[in-house]
């Protein structure tokens, strides 16, 4: 697939689904957000780049801490949702941008801080993106990327990939730690910190939001049977389709 063909995807999937998105409990929710802010203390002056901002929950989240956050997604449709509820909710200094994540369209070293949550997982070249977002930071900035892990493992991660893919065809890759590791380092990001944490996703909000086809809903439903205990028992599969998997947080610096 092109990455032009890709992009029409993405914008296909997700221009319909952004108003779902910014109700979205699992969206707007996150102990990472805690972590997000804490990084921002005393840092009134920064200018922010909220890196695939989908319906905006980290833009609202680091609003009132910097100076400016820039919206920027590949979706116009999610970014008139953020530049909407910006102004519903009195928050000023967001401002939107349209594009994607490979060809970012500011100035070398024009932010201080570029956070990226649930995003990754649908650029089509995530190496070229993390290269973007060193050329856009300050020296000494840093970039915080929140995602879907891949537990590595080729059972596991060929199962995640399966499921993800048939619930939302602008799926690319949840990559391993391994995987993120070294594309940070290629892009010339030192990693400061990394943790994993669990994420619980509830079957029927998780394929009601991107209005996943009843045939592919099926799938899924049959493939979780399908699949034997030790995959079951990783993602705590239930009978209902619920499940959990891993979320890597990692911060890194230029």
């Amino acid at each position: 697939m092109t990455n032009t063909a890709h992009t029409q995807v993405v914008q296909k999937q997700f221009g319909e689904q952004a108003s779902a998105y910014l109700s979205s409990a699992v969206h707007a929710q996150g102990t990472e957000f805690a972590l997000l802010q804490a990084e921002l203390a005393g840092q009134g002056s920064a200018r922010l780049l909220d890196l695939g901002c989908g319906a905006g929950h980290v833009s609202f989240q680091v609003a009132p801490l910097v100076k400016e956050v820039v919206a920027y997604d590949l979706s116009q449709q999610m970014l008139d949702v953020v530049a909407g509820a910006a102004k519903d909710r009195g928050l000023g200094n967001i401002r939107t941008v349209h594009g994607a994540a490979e060809r970012l369209p500011f100035a070398d070293g024009e932010f201080d801080f570029v956070f990226s949550r649930y995003s990754a997982h649908h650029w089509s070249d995530l190496g070229l993106a993390l290269r973007e977002v060193r050329r856009v930071l300050k020296p000494g900035g840093v970039a915080a990327f929140v995602d879907v892990l891949s537990p590595g493992s080729p059972l596991l991660d060929t199962y995640l990939q399966t499921v993800e893919v048939l619930r939302d065809t602008s799926h690319v890759r949840d990559y391993s730690a391994a995987e993120w590791l070294r594309q940070l380092s290629e892009a010339g990001l030192h990693v400061r910190t990394s943790r994993r944490q669990r994420l619980r996703l509830e079957y029927t909000s998780w394929v009601e939001r991107m209005r996943t086809p009843q045939a592919l809903r099926a799938a899924i439903l049959e493939l979780q049977q399908a699949m034997g205990q030790e995959v079951r028992d990783y993602y705590e599969i239930q009978a209902d389709g619920t499940f959990s998997t891993d979320v890597l947080v990692v911060f890194a610096e230029r």
